[in-house]
């Protein structure tokens, strides 16, 4: 076994997620050793501006500076960093790749649309298998960005990554609270655009199977189930009905900030942004019961997700 650390800095948040692995090409998952995520959104402003904010920086610094403690008091020998969507976008880049060499000792990777989507798939399917001849579909949406990942037992088949995610729709689009018919209408053009975007390279009619990844879809199986609190263990792998789904996401986009807020397993960091996240998935979800003529039904749920994915790289590198 091996201690490794990895770290997954998106549009929204920051994560890291420090694990005992198994050697290379050994069976089994990872096992957790501390597992965070800090809502930093760095990815403020960057759709309109082109930049990494100030401000957004620096509350990615002070998390990286507390991650990189956590690291060292548990002794994880090898560290990876990978940054996405809003640090490729930014042209000040430079200064975010400096400050987390200072913080971390390590080299921050910018990495591309297409590897993210690579360990999006790696992630969920280290913990849900796929087996025989299920074509299983991964969507992992994020601030940024929504990678489509279609795989089998053999590995990826086809992947892309497309420009919509919950901050930048919600900068936007969705300024109004609640958000207005035309600003909901514009953002699903927006969205439309994407999904055809990422149908030009992914097969979705292959697909079998859904398994939706980060914060936004789990935050929305939560409501759907009606939790009293956040509860990784019942989000994990479950799999609800396409009208489930769809009705929480309607729900959430209706609410106010402070109906959201109010929720009790809504984190603070994506009160403002959740009902964006809700309007991508239930318009992916539409688009994918239609391309799989009748055998896409539902989705699963997983918590495991890029991060599982640059945590196994690190394994698999040795």
């Amino acid at each position: 076994m091996s201690r490794v650390a990895a770290i997954d800095c998106g549009t929204n948040s920051i994560r890291l997620l420090i694990a005992d692995a198994s050697a290379s090409g050994a069976p089994g998952p990872l096992t957790d050793v501390v597992r965070e995520m800090r809502v930093v959104r760095l990815g403020q402003g960057v759709d309109a501006t082109g930049e990494l904010a100030p401000e957004a920086l620096e509350r990615t610094f002070a998390a990286a500076r507390d991650y990189a403690r956590l690291i060292e008091n548990h002794g994880a020998r090898r560290v990876r960093f990978a940054a996405t969507s809003a640090t490729r976008d930014a042209r000040n880049r430079q200064v975010f790749v400096d400050g987390i060499r200072d913080l971390l000792g390590v080299e921050p990777e910018v990495i591309s649309g297409d590897e993210e989507a690579a360990l999006s798939f790696a992630g969920a399917s280290s913990v849900l298998p796929v087996t025989g001849e299920d074509a299983i579909l991964v969507v992992d949406l994020g601030g940024g960005s929504t990678e489509f990942v279609l795989g089998d037992s053999g590995g990826v088949i086809a992947a892309r990554s497309v420009d919509i995610g919950c901050v930048r729709l919600t900068e936007r689009h969705l300024r109004n609270d609640p958000p207005t018919a035309a600003q909901i209408a514009a953002a699903e053009a927006d969205v439309d655009a994407a999904i055809n975007l990422a149908a030009r390279t992914v097969p979705f009619d292959r697909a079998t199977a859904v398994v939706g990844v980060a914060g936004s879809i789990t935050t929305i199986t939560a409501h759907a189930l009606g939790l009293s609190e956040y509860q990784p263990e019942r989000i994990h792998g479950a799999s609800l009905d396409l009208v489930t789904i769809s009705d929480a996401c309607t729900s959430l986009l209706e609410m106010t900030r402070a109906e959201r807020a109010a929720l009790p397993y809504m984190h603070p960091g994506r009160v403002d942004v959740i009902g964006a996240g809700a309007l991508v998935w239930r318009r992916i979800l539409a688009r994918l019961a239609e391309a799989g003529n009748g055998r896409i039904r539902g989705a699963v749920s997983s918590e495991h997700d890029i991060l599982d994915g640059i945590a196994l790289s690190i394994r698999d590198a040795e």
